[in-house]
């Protein structure tokens, strides 16, 4: 089962939900948990979870290079860039290697075969453990735009390592939860995150700012047929606004939890919650129990 944990805005206690969670199904030994740091611009769930990394490997994306001797500058690469990457001026071609999304289409049409690709690395992997969690993780360098390209390689490299299990490891396979850590907001990259996910957790917080950018989250988890319900984190400040949206819209609310200076102080030292409080492990239980109440309900 593959779950996603989203919010629709930053500092909701997205990566606490994530980490918290996987901890929790990890200590139960009929399940073999995976998690994923797909948040490559601002990744913080190895702060909590403390991984073990065994391999660390380049990713790169093919940008164009191009072959003075044999190009006319006919200019009908610049022409099929629908990014602006490359402009060409007398007798010369321009290539902006951070506007570049990799694509392929000039090489693919350049009349004179002149374009070749080379790679530019745009970020890393992580692979790793922590305790019994296999982890995969990224890190996009900072100034690159596009989180995307590493995102979808740590969702490959996740897929990779189920595929190469044996028959025998079939026999004895425990209950496989995979756990997306998800940027946050909804663009591109939330997107290529949660896509192919059984369901979604969407973190948010009793605030107009947090209903307005959970409003948006639902709907993108809607256009993509995606089961969701909602964790409402530090539900004892602000409004009850939230609440009154996901009744009136029949979101399940999976679950609530207070704001407490404990926590903050744990979260600050790189302490997860169920470490702190022994009492949190049974409500994370729950928590996966009512994901998989909702995620049969929607099966059906």
């Amino acid at each position: 089962m593959i779950i996603s944990v989203a919010s629709g805005k930053g500092g909701t206690g997205k990566t606490t939900i994530a980490v918290n969670l996987a901890l929790v199904l990890a200590g139960e030994q009929e399940n073999d948990v995976r998690f994923l740091d797909c948040d490559v611009e601002e990744p913080n769930a190895h702060l909590f979870l403390k991984p073990l990394i065994k391999k660390r490997e380049s990713i790169e994306i093919p940008i164009p290079k191009i072959d003075q001797k044999k190009c006319n500058y006919c200019g009908k690469c610049a022409q099929i860039c629908a990014y602006n990457a490359m402009v060409v001026i007398k007798n010369r071609i321009l290539v902006f290697p951070e506007l570049c999304h990799g694509c392929g289409a000039c090489t693919f049409f350049c009349p004179q075969k002149a374009i070749t690709e080379q790679g530019r690395e745009i970020g890393i992997l992580e692979e790793g453990e922590s305790g019994t969690i296999s982890f995969i993780g990224g890190q996009l360098n900072i100034g690159e735009p596009m989180a995307s390209p590493i995102i979808r390689k740590i969702k490959k490299k996740s897929k990779e390592k189920y595929n190469i299990r044996t028959n025998e490891d079939m026999k004895i396979r425990k209950q496989e939860i995979i756990l997306i850590d998800v940027p946050p907001g909804t663009s591109c990259p939330v997107i290529e995150s949660v896509k192919g996910s059984d369901y979604a957790i969407l973190v948010t917080e009793p605030t107009p700012f947090g209903l307005h950018d959970l409003i948006l989250a639902v709907e993108v988890l809607q256009k993509l047929q995606i089961p969701y319900g909602v964790v409402l984190n530090k539900c004892d400040v602000g409004n009850r606004q939230v609440e009154e949206y996901c009744k009136n819209n029949d979101v399940p609310i999976l679950l609530s939890l207070p704001l407490d200076k404990d926590i903050a102080i744990a979260y600050s030292r790189g302490m997860p919650i169920v470490s702190l409080d022994h009492s949190y492990e049974q409500k994370f239980i729950q928590l996966f129990q009512n994901i998989i109440k909702q995620f049969k309900i929607s099966s059906w």
